[in-house]
């Protein structure tokens, strides 16, 4: 209320005679421009807004500038209300109560965290117009003409004009060269490369600037070693030209710094006449004596100590080689591929002069490398969220080894312990930690493709391949049916381009043994409660029940369900209960089936974003596996034989069998301002076939939670028309769509406007419920809509993000009834999540 009734005096703090600056107006050629870059010019902008309220003025406004003075004002006022006070509470006590949160801490609190007034000033805005006119003159309009006017809007608030005459801009007409280095001239002209300034095309400086780093990058590629971009200058002629400018391009030759003077000579071309590797280089022992040195494939290798690399993990990851021309490409590659090995700290590459060259066009590549701790301890301690967990503790401990065989490998061991509370489990004795997990991974890794025969041809090491061999143990309690997770596998990693990833998971095994599964009635309710109603009806064998009339877990439901089943009650397969009650024990065995996958898959991503402020790209990410068909070839060829489900059992264990694709985009935009819009679009699709009819749960698509469709809560979305009747909902295909946008509040603070679109379905498996499957193109008006807003908080290094859901299209309630039935703050979701969801 006090913020309320403050923002009618929004000039409180503005001095009589100045004026508080509520909007900068450009104006360029008579018509109102929204450019932001022209806006980013000024050296002052209005207060900020929030929804179009000055929420941190007014904040500001509300606090008292000088509270130790009105402090003490209080007691200069009324003499003998110190001494009263002071008898009371002591001298020093009532001086504290001064610097107290309530007198003096609440101002600072607000005065921080609002912003004093922008009172105009016109020195600044003279500045301001200096920098518009520079920047409307980069950008081609070279007769531009600038001015400003104070519009006052109330007797202590005004707006800023600028006004802007550009006149017409100059277009680029001839281009020529001149280039005093012979060599450089010939690579110039012998570029492939296209130039970023072309004849025709309005005049810029960002053009000239971005001109100058591909030239220099291309020289500097091609063995320019001291080329540097201040030696491209351009000459613009605009004499007897009528809005055209002609442009030369001038590169001078090498200026050489001498002890009193300088002089200059041609650029010269280098080239690499030696590559030598410090394998174990430190500043203390730079100026030690080499014990033990070799020579492979041209390259040298030294060490202070005994060698303990095997020269090719080490020559392989330098690209910089004796006799190929200097490039700064190469130097770059090589900082990344010794990085990606993981055993030594950031390298440094140095260059030298050749002095044994009497041309003077060699370099010696210097290639110094600090090793990393061979044993590395590490411990970690995790408060987690996720879609079953609400709340966790975890903690893990873990060992590095590197260059285990001398050939620059990793091996990492770790163990996690994770406890955590969850709603959705089974908990008779109400205990806050109901859950827990426990586990163990290995993963070796190789910075090579691990194959007996090369790959040099198909992957380079430019690309930076890598190999990585894993293995794991998970056991989970009380979680579900409590679980044991055996995996492992070998996968290869390459990079194709620079922002392109390539991971080709050769063999990834997966065993999943379910340690309780009488208890799945005891988590799955909701299956429990139907079977139970039904059983009212139709059971016949009170030996199924308990004293009060319900179903006994486990006996009493697989009694009853094989009574059914096996024709001993009054239902009939015709009947929809029969169906009903078929289609729960087909969700029970599909879901307390122990699973073994042996799977191959191949994943590719690709990405423009340039680094972490970029806001302004794509994303695209396809995945395709198979499962099983290895295990079945093998079958068919050995002869084995099946089981009386008609199936191949490995160790008296029916395998898996499945194909899947998955498609992933996601694009953003910058609008500036920090307003970003950002979509996303998925598609996946499992299907099983051969050994199976169904997909396993750990391979399967769920709707819903933080990171899918906000309004619902995680696993609680379809499938299908279903109204998610089941307590864990999945699927085998899934659909989804979502877009936000997202734009500053305040500070670090943010908000977001977002739309969730998709749903997941069943499709040619074993599910017999016609709402849970994806039959045709109509079942797409069972895509479920949720649409809410959000707040996020940046910490620079992650994102905190809230965000509250509302159900706009719930496909699971009748047709006539879906659109906005369920748009209240009594049914939306609020999601916590980290980082964004795309």
């Amino acid at each position: 209320m006090a913020i309320f009734i403050s923002a009618c005096n929004a000039v409180k703090r503005v001095p009589d005679g100045k004026k508080l600056l509520t909007k900068n107006n450009i104006i360029v050629n008579g018509k109102s421009s929204s450019d932001e870059i022209a806006s980013n010019q000024m050296y002052q902008k209005p207060n900020g807004t929030l929804l179009g309220y000055k929420l941190r003025l007014n904040l500001y406004n509300l606090a008292n500038l000088n509270p130790d003075s009105t402090y003490q004002a209080k007691f200069k006022n009324n003499p003998g209300k110190y001494e009263r006070q002071a008898k009371i509470l002591s001298a020093k006590q009532v001086d504290r109560l001064g610097q107290s949160f309530l007198y003096k801490g609440i101002h600072e609190f607000l005065k921080n965290t609002g912003e004093a007034p922008v009172i105009i000033d016109t020195a600044k805005t003279q500045k301001s117009l200096v920098r518009l006119k520079y920047y409307y003159f980069n950008n081609g309009f070279f007769n531009v003409k600038t001015d400003y006017t104070i519009d006052s809007i109330s007797r202590k608030k005004a707006a800023v004009n600028y006004n802007i005459t550009t006149g017409p801009g100059f277009i680029i007409d001839s281009i020529r060269t001149t280039i005093s280095t012979p060599a450089l001239d010939s690579l110039y002209k012998t570029s492939r490369e296209p130039s970023l300034i072309k004849s025709g095309k309005q005049y810029k400086t960002s053009d000239l600037e971005e001109e100058k780093s591909r030239i220099t990058t291309y020289f500097r590629n091609h063995g320019a070693y001291y080329f540097q971009p201040t030696y491209v200058s351009f000459n613009i002629d605009t004499i007897g030209k009528k809005n055209k400018a002609d442009l030369n391009l001038i590169i001078n030759n090498n200026t050489i710094q001498e002890k009193d003077s300088s002089r200059t000579e041609p650029f010269k071309l280098y080239k690499i006449s030696d590559v030598n590797i410090y394998t174990d280089y430190s500043p203390t022992n730079a100026k030690s004596k080499i014990t033990d040195s070799t020579t492979y494939n041209n390259f040298n290798l030294y060490s202070y100590k005994k060698l303990k690399y095997k020269p090719r993990a080490i020559t392989d990851a330098i690209f910089v080689s004796k006799g190929s021309t200097f490039a700064d490409f190469r130097t770059t590659l090589t900082s990344r591929y010794l990085n990606n090995l993981k055993i030594f700290n950031y390298p440094s590459i140095q260059y030298e002069i050749d002095k044994r060259d009497p041309t003077a066009q060699s370099l010696i590549a210097n290639v110094y490398l600090t090793p990393r701790k061979k044993y590395s301890f590490g411990t970690s301690l995790d408060v987690t969220h996720s879609n079953i967990q609400e709340f966790g503790i975890g903690a893990s401990i873990s060992e590095t080894i590197r260059n285990v065989f001398n050939r620059a490998e990793t091996l990492e061991i770790s163990t996690r312990l994770n406890i955590g509370s969850s709603k959705d489990m089974a908990n008779p004795n109400n205990n806050f930690f109901n859950v827990s997990e426990y586990g163990v991974d290995l993963k070796l890794n190789f910075p090579r493709i691990l194959l007996p025969f090369g790959t040099e041809k198909i992957i380079p090491k430019s690309m930076i391949p890598s190999t990585s061999i894993t293995s794991g143990f998970t056991k989970q309690r009380n979680i579900g049916l409590d679980k044991e997770n055996f995996t492992g596998g070998i996968a290869y990693n390459w990079s194709p381009k620079r922002n392109n990833t390539a991971k080709l998971d050769l063999l990834n095994v997966q065993f999943v043994r379910n340690l309780n599964p009488a208890n799945y009635y005891r988590v799955y309710t909701s299956s429990y409660r139907e079977l139970n109603s039904l059983a009212s009806f139709y059971n016949n064998n009170p030996a199924n029940l308990n004293e009060n009339g319900d179903l006994i877990i486990s006996e009493g439901t697989s009694g009853f369900t094989s009574d059914v089943t096996s024709g001993n009650t009054a239902l009939t397969p015709n009947d929809p209960d029969f169906r009903t009650i078929e289609s729960i024990e087909e969700r029970r065995m599909r879901l307390t089936e122990n699973d073994f996958i042996l799977s191959t898959s191949y994943t590719f991503t690709k990405t423009t974003k340039k680094d972490l402020a970029d806001n302004t790209f794509y994303q695209f990410k396809t995945k395709v596996e198979s499962a099983g068909t290895l295990l079945t070839a093998f079958s068919n060829i050995a002869s084995l034989p099946k089981n009386s489900r008609d199936n191949y059992e490995l160790l008296n264990l029916e395998y898996s069998e499945y194909v899947k694709a998955e498609f992933d985009y996601i694009k953003h935009w910058d609008f500036g301002k920090e307003k970003v819009l950002a979509v996303r679009s998925f598609f996946g699709i499992a299907i099983p076939f051969g050994n199976s009819n169904y997909i396993p749960f750990s391979r399967s698509y769920y709707g819903g939670g933080s990171n899918d469709n906000r309004a619902w809560q995680p696993y609680s979305l379809g499938p299908g028309s279903t109204n998610a009747m089941n307590d864990f909902n999945e699927a085998n295909m899934k659909i989804a769509f979502s877009a936000e946008f997202r734009f500053k509040i305040f500070g670090d603070v943010k908000g977001a406007i977002f739309a969730d679109a998709g749903n997941i379905w069943n499709v040619l498996d074993n599910v017999i419920d016609e709402k849970a499957k994806f039959s045709n193109v109509n079942d797409l008006e069972e895509i479920a809509l949720g649409t809410g807003f959000g707040l996020r908080y940046d910490l620079s290094f992650f994102v905190i993000r809230l965000d509250l859901g509302f159900k706009t299209h719930n496909p699971g309630r009748a047709a006539d009834e879906r659109w906005f039935r369920e748009y209240n703050f009594g049914r939306s979701v609020l999601n916590f999540g980290i980082n964004y969801p795309f």
